[in-house]
């Protein structure tokens, strides 16, 4: 299992990814489960990947190979004309892999079943997310539903659902997806360290501003123990409820 975030602000997107893979309760390592192709004035792309990591590897495999020579590979994602384009394909791929693991044809409980959150910005188009589904469907990001989650998503929801604000700057953005995923690493093992964020601002069509949050950032771990204490604070503040 795993987490990742991609939320759209009004200045541009946010992401994260978590690096833990897991095969049994005692057999843990990282693994990055964030992907970036960038073209100045054309192109920014990023994947984060959640599910079988056999799976999200051959998908991401294929699009390499598929992107490597543009002129002689096709279909690219380095050469849709825009963002839905590119959903459809990595959609199309993530189908291709499932199916050709799956001996019996893909089912709803399927071992190798994978999600992916798809974000970026085509020039001439605006900065979006897709989250889409094993199945090869998906869907794009609203100002209703503002980011997208997938993998471990239960534990680190709620402060998003509270915090969210589309005016936020990405600063802020940043530190509540790091409350997110402290919550999700304090609540279940197949979560963890180091994370991945990268942070797009519009029109950018770069994907530079990117970062390695280890265990041992001091920025993290005072947010960590800052975050904890303040929940115990606010407990305290609450009335008492007697039965």
């Amino acid at each position: 299992m795993t987490y990742c975030v991609g939320m759209r602000l009004n200045r541009g997107l946010v992401l994260m990814s978590d690096t833990r893979t897991s095969a049994g309760v005692d057999n843990f390592s990282v693994s990055k489960k964030m992907f970036t192709w960038a073209s100045p004035d054309e192109y920014a792309i990023t994947i984060m990947t959640a599910g079988n990591l056999a799976t999200t590897q051959a998908m991401i495999s294929l699009l390499e190979e598929r992107s490597k020579t543009a002129e002689k590979r096709d279909p690219s994602i380095l050469r849709q004309p825009t963002m839905f384009q590119v959903a459809r394909l990595v959609g199309e791929t993530l189908k291709e892999v499932i199916a050709g693991s799956s001996p019996n044809g893909q089912t709803s409980d399927d071992q190798f079943r994978a999600s992916v959150i798809l974000a970026g910005q085509i020039a001439g188009g605006q900065p979006t997310v897709f989250l889409i589904y094993p199945e090869g469907n998906f869907i794009e990001i609203t100002d209703d539903t503002p980011f997208f989650q997938i993998g471990e998503t239960k534990y680190g929801k709620p402060i998003l659902v509270r915090a969210y604000d589309a005016d936020m700057t990405f600063d802020d953005a940043v530190k509540l997806l790091l409350v997110s995923f402290d919550s999700t690493i304090k609540s279940n093992l197949s979560v963890g360290m180091p994370f991945d964020v990268l942070v797009y601002e519009n029109d950018a069509f770069d994907v530079g501003r990117q970062k390695r949050v280890e265990a041992t950032d001091e920025v993290f771990q005072k947010i960590s123990t800052g975050w904890s204490k303040a929940l115990k604070d606010a407990f305290q503040e609450l009335p008492r409820y007697s039965v």
